[in-house]
């Protein structure tokens, strides 16, 4: 696998046996790291560029602990702290900071602002989350299927929710891509746009893998070995679609009921956070005004021996690690 000098923008800019070397790049970093090895000489005398839009915990810290880990070091701008498409254009920003940095990362809005970054900048940009793509988040979800179950090909893999945007579009990619059968379990009206879904059952056709959109409970879950799920509101959109979300996407809640068809074996990720209990000011917020102690998924499962999200979120820093030493070292 050679990806140095690679932008990571979206999971259809790389092969099948791309995505699969960065899994099995992040599994051995990782593995190096619980036995103490040092990983210093790998980035050392880098410097790295991380630019939020939206802020985020798990994306910045990842970035943030596997760019030291590796000896280089980080600059974090967050929304305030940066002018990119404000007071200087894209393309102006891109060609600064490629001059300053070895490499950038950029989490925001729409995916034509990183393709502009990758498109100016001279250096690799890594997309830490857009609207439409969510890549980073793709290579720790499927490290961490590796790590329980030991293979992609003839996994169900389920999506409970909205799949139009970025986890969607993105999971039903990598699902293709390595042979894992992908069911989108959803009301029609939030199903992956048409063409992409076109795109990945001819990808699917090569790999092994099929697609699968139903609006049916019981039918998407029935012998699942994977059942997904994330916010059914994203950050930036307005309070008011809270309304229709929590009416259109309750039948899809992950649940003991969606569980009880899936095999004994399934477990349940999320790229978090995730609303299932009352901890925190939204959730409070919801509950005081429609009633509802959880939203995407019920306490019982996220608390549940079925749930993997705290390995998988884990695996963010080592995968962002693998992507990082892969485009820079």
């Amino acid at each position: 696998m050679d990806l140095k000098n690679r932008h990571f923008l979206k999971m259809l800019d790389f092969t099948t046996e791309e995505i699969n070397g960065l899994i099995d790049l992040s599994l051995r970093l990782k593995d190096e790291k619980k036995k103490g090895i040092s990983q210093k000489s790998y980035l050392a005398g880098k410097n790295i560029a991380l630019i939020f839009e939206k802020t985020s915990t798990r994306t910045r810290c990842s970035f943030e602990v596997a760019a030291y880990d590796m000896g280089a070091e980080v600059t974090y701008l967050d929304p305030s702290g940066s002018q990119i498409g404000k007071k200087e254009s894209i393309a102006d920003t891109a060609r600064v900071l490629g001059r300053m940095y070895d490499g950038i990362e950029y989490r925001g809005f729409e995916q034509t602002k990183v393709e502009d970054l990758a498109k100016y900048a001279g250096v690799p940009v890594w997309n830490g989350l857009t609207n439409e793509s969510h890549p980073t988040q793709m290579i720790a979800d499927m490290m961490t299927i590796k790590e329980k179950f030991g293979k992609f090909q003839g996994i169900k893999f389920v999506y409970m929710g909205d799949a139009r945007y970025n986890m969607g579009n993105s999971l039903m990619v990598t699902c293709a891509k390595l042979g894992m059968d992908f069911v989108a379990c959803t009301c029609r009206e939030y199903f992956p746009e048409a063409g992409l879904v076109q795109t990945c059952q001819d990808i699917a056709k090569e790999t092994g893998a099929t697609v699968t959109l139903t609006e049916d409970v019981a039918e998407a879950c029935k012998d699942a070995d994977v059942i997904y799920t994330d916010v059914w509101v994203s950050m930036g959109e307005p309070d008011e679609v809270w309304d229709k979300r929590i009416k259109d996407l309750s039948p899809y809640q992950v649940n003991a009921k969606a569980f009880s068809y899936a095999k004994p074996s399934a477990i349940f990720m999320h790229c978090l956070p995730a609303f299932h209990d009352l901890n925190t000011t939204i959730g409070k917020e919801i509950h005081a005004k429609y009633g509802i102690d959880c939203m995407e998924v019920t306490d019982e499962i996220f608390e549940g021996e079925r749930s993997v999200v705290f390995d998988e979120a884990e695996n963010r820093m080592h995968s962002i690690k693998a992507v990082m030493y892969a485009t820079l070292g």
